[in-house]
């Protein structure tokens, strides 16, 4: 069963063009990246500062795995140097309902 990870986050003001510049370089390389399903950005109409990162993965291992790449590589560090704070990661499985 698919895991679905949401990353969200607010970027600092004067950063925002920065942080889609940063979506638009990485997030190729995490489409292609082993077990990945799917990834999406969105950005609130309200609050063009607050993002949603939606990423569907074949399991929570196989996000687990990309994200210690992306720590590793230094990608973490430099998303979160644009950030009021560090993202939240959730994770969710569908329900069969």
């Amino acid at each position: 069963m698919s895991t679905f990870v949401l990353i969200g986050g607010q970027g600092k003001p004067d950063k925002i063009a920065d942080i889609k510049s940063w979506m638009t370089e990485v997030l190729p390389h995490g489409r292609s990246y082993d077990g990945c399903q799917g990834v999406d950005a969105l950005f609130n109409m309200d609050d063009p500062g607050n993002f949603v990162v939606m990423q569907q993965w074949e399991s929570r291992g196989h996000y687990e795995k990309y994200l210690q790449w992306r720590s590793d590589t230094g990608e973490v560090a430099r998303l979160v140097s644009m950030l009021t704070e560090p993202p939240s990661i959730r994770y969710f499985e569908k329900a069969d309902v």
